[in-house]
Parts: structure tokens; C-alpha cells; sequence
């Protein structure tokens, strides 16, 4: 199993991202997948995820209305659409793969990808 997160980049406050994360090795089309960030220092935070049909998603408050997760189960690839950025949203972002349904706890997650950094300047 392989995933591979990429998209990550510098970019002013207010501007915008687009991450990816391509799968391979699963049937994709079975698992959510949730987004994670890790600033240095800090603990893995969730971010937003995604349940395997992309009918459910779930977001964290600090980035609700700013941020958009989605899929595209053809193409094996998971999108977090990066918007209205602001500082402290620098961190590695990391996408993670699981079976059943959304959780927001890292250690649920079975498969994860190397991770992107996104730095934001004010």
C-alpha cells in the first residue's frame, strides 16, 4: 500500500492550495481517508476527512468553511482543497487511509503517506 500526498508549497496568508493524496495498492473505493497536520512541536492534529462514497465528511472547527475535502475514486486520489490560508496553518500534511467509517484519531488509521509541507506567510 502506498500513498502519496503532494501540493504542499509557500504561499501568502489568504491564498490558496490544493493537496492531493494518490493511492495505490488498496481498493481505495472502501476506505476513508483523513487528512492530518503536524506542526513542530505539536501533536498530529486531524484536519478533515472523508468516508468512501465522499457522502460524509468531517471537518475540524479551526478550518470549516475554509477548507474542502473530496474524492475522486476513479483516479484513486483524495483532494483538500487549501483556502483563506492564515499562518498557523503551516504544518506537514499528511493524508491516512482506514477501513469502515471517519474517525479523527490518528492511531485508527492503518495506511499513511509520507506528507507535504504547506508553509503560509503573513
Amino acid at each position: 500500500v502506498q500513498l502519496q500526498a503532494y501540493g504542499g508549497g509557500l504561499v501568502k496568508a489568504g491564498g490558496s492550495l490544493r493537496l492531493s493524496c494518490a493511492a495505490s495498492g488498496i481498493t481505495f473505493s472502501s476506505y476513508a481517508v483523513g487528512w492530518f497536520r503536524q506542526a513542530p512541536g505539536k501533536e498530529r492534529e486531524f484536519v478533515a476527512g472523508i468516508n468512501w462514497s465522499g457522502g460524509s465528511t468531517q471537518y475540524v472547527d479551526s478550518v470549516k468553511g475554509r477548507f474542502i475535502i473530496s474524492r475522486d475514486n476513479a483516479k484513486n486520489t483524495v483532494y483538500l482543497q487549501l483556502n483563506s490560508l492564515k499562518p498557523e496553518d503551516t504544518a506537514v500534511y499528511l493524508c491516512a487511509t482506514k477501513t469502515s467509517t471517519l474517525a479523527t484519531t490518528p492511531w485508527l488509521y492503518a495506511y499513511w503517506g509520507q506528507g507535504t509541507q504547506v508553509t503560509v506567510s503573513s
